[in-house]
């Protein structure tokens, strides 16, 4: 089978694919807004941001009634799901408040409403305020506790357009110090003048308890110079700030406090959906979520369910989604566990709790949930199907459209599955080609990798297990097909037991928060490869020398 004859059927089998899907869905265009703060002082702006399937472009109007509009930008990208756009503006409130941005027509699509709070109450201006370019940094608490997650933002404010600089926070002795997110920028008003502001997050956690003396953050770059600037060479003047150097006072954990110590602002739990009814030898699904204010998804206890006598549970790993509000981290953790009782009759699962401490009220606390009872049925017609815990019973007014449009929706699922069967099997015949080119041996470090350091630490603190051992396998080159593989291509002990140690949290038998503290300390100077064994010299000489002439090269 030729290249050229996959490659137009590869091409056409896409095409129909995407036409089908297109008609089985037309209105599947996936468009939201968000806002890069939801709390703002009034002489601040706020980035709202779109991003849409398409090239649609917003309808900004509504936004004119409550905000001034600036800056807009847009950005789009293709890729194999189609065409992405990514809009932004920046808006200046007219009023304080509570205020709606409003749902916006994008296209055929709308976006949802987003809520914004403006402070009526004006942040004091900086000491350095009037300055071309000046730092400033706080935390969100000057007196924290040991191994409390503190929120540590840097500003820097420039009045004149910056060419080029660099921004460092160096780490605090006594404690670790991790950013955070990407940048914010947005303007404010300071002293009467107009500056551009860059906002960095970091996660400040400290290790002992005491003074803990934070240096202030540096910046060095170039500005924008005037006409005589230029007419001499000067392509602008060199900006130099320092923000002042902080001292937190750190306290020790409290000595009747629970362990394992977990000091947060707020914990929430809940139950997101549990099975109407249990059936014998049928799995029931029951769904925990938990949000902690004050804490990454590494620093929370594993959600787990106890022990239910004449119930088998399986859990699914944890999906984390984790955001940052006023400087600080908060998560949002859920997690499935199936339940498949292994004979009739009443069952109790006891409700989870998790203890922790509060900050803000230095006390203890517990988050729990309430037990759950059913009377398992004898085995035979299939359990029931989780009901969400509030809003239970609510139907889709979209199921019977939906039901018209399922043989359409079967078709694009069958073009599809032959399109990415064509795709697998052209990639694998790339893969072979690839590993008979490489010499057997060749060391895993030498070519650069897919993923780097940088992105192993922020899968770790913001990302699940399975993004986790996907960057870990993209580390080694060629990438490593799983974590057997990466395991058996490294040299040092440590780091293949914390890969074991993720397997097993992966899959529901060991603790993901040990699994992630072994990963960053085994991994934090990079994977140690097995150095390539030197081949063996050859017995005899070869039959066909190469270098002479007319020697035979087989191809």
């Amino acid at each position: 089978m030729s290249r050229t004859f996959i490659a137009m059927r590869a091409f056409l089998i896409l095409a129909v694919g995407l036409m089908l899907a297109l008609v089985a869905t037309p209105a599947a265009a996936q468009t939201r807004a968000w806002l890069d703060r939801d709390r703002i002082g009034a002489d601040e702006t706020v980035t709202l941001n779109i991003r849409t399937d398409g090239m649609a472009r917003p309808d900004y109007d509504p936004l004119l009634r409550d905000f001034g509009i600036s800056g807009r930008s847009s950005r789009t990208q293709m890729d194999s799901t189609g065409v992405h756009t990514l809009y932004a503006v920046a808006l200046q409130p007219r009023r304080t408040g509570q205020l709606i941005i409003p749902s916006l027509q994008v296209g055929n699509a709308r976006t949802q409403p987003v809520t914004l709070l403006v402070d009526a109450a004006r942040a004091p201006a900086p000491s350095h305020a009037g300055d071309d370019v000046f730092v400033e940094s706080e935390p969100d608490d000057s007196s924290p506790y040991v191994q409390q997650t503190v929120g540590w933002v840097v500003r820097l404010y420039s009045a004149a357009p910056l060419v080029s600089g660099q921004l460092d926070q160096a780490a605090p002795d006594g404690a670790s110090l991790q950013q955070v997110g990407e940048d914010v920028r947005y303007s404010r008003e300071v002293a009467g003048r107009r500056y551009e502001v860059i906002e960095r997050r970091y996660q400040l956690v400290p290790e002992r308890s005491g003074a803990l003396t934070i240096p202030g953050a540096v910046f060095e770059g170039r500005g924008t110079g005037g006409f005589f600037d230029e007419l001499f060479g000067d392509r602008g003047g060199v900006l130099k700030a320092r923000a002042p150097a902080r001292v937190l006072q750190v306290q020790p954990a409290p000595v009747d406090a629970p362990q394992p110590w977990l000091p947060l602002r707020g914990l929430q739990l809940r139950y997101a959906s549990v099975p109407r009814e249990l059936r014998a030898g049928s799995a029931g699904n029951v769904v925990i979520e938990a949000i902690a204010d004050g804490a990454t998804a590494s620093q929370m206890p594993e959600l787990q369910l106890p022990p239910i006598d004449g119930v088998q549970v399986f859990a699914d790993p944890v999906q984390a989604d984790e955001t940052f509000r006023d400087g600080r981290p908060r998560v949002k953790l859920t997690r499935r566990f199936a339940l498949v009782p292994s004979r009739a009759g009443p069952v109790t699962l006891a409700g989870p709790r998790i203890d922790w401490w509060d900050v803000l009220a230095d006390a203890k606390r517990t988050a729990a949930l309430p037990p759950m009872s059913w009377n398992v049925a004898a085995g035979g017609a299939p359990a029931a199907a989780a009901a969400p815990a509030a809003n239970a019973g609510a139907t889709s007014a979209t199921g019977v459209a939906a039901g018209a449009h399922r043989g359409w929706v079967l078709a694009a699922m069958l073009f599809a599955a032959l399109w990415l069967a064509t795709l697998v099997w052209g990639f694998h015949q790339r893969a072979h080609h690839a590993a008979v080119a490489t010499p057997v041996g060749t060391p895993r470090s030498a070519t650069a990798p897919s993923h780097g350091l940088a992105a192993l630490r922020r899968a770790l603190d913001t990302g699940d297990l399975g993004e986790v051992a996907d960057t870990l396998r993209g580390m080694a080159m060629p990438p490593a097909r799983d974590i057997d593989e990466l395991a058996a291509c490294l040299d040092d002990p440590a780091q293949r037991a914390a890969l074991d140690a993720l397997q097993r949290a992966r899959w529901g038998n060991g603790d993901g928060t040990q699994a992630r503290q072994l990963l960053r300390s085994a991994f934090a100077a990079g994977p140690r490869w097995r150095q390539a064994a030197e081949p063996a010299p050859p017995l005899l000489p070869p039959l066909y020398p190469e270098g002479r002439e007319g020697s035979f090269r087989p191809k």
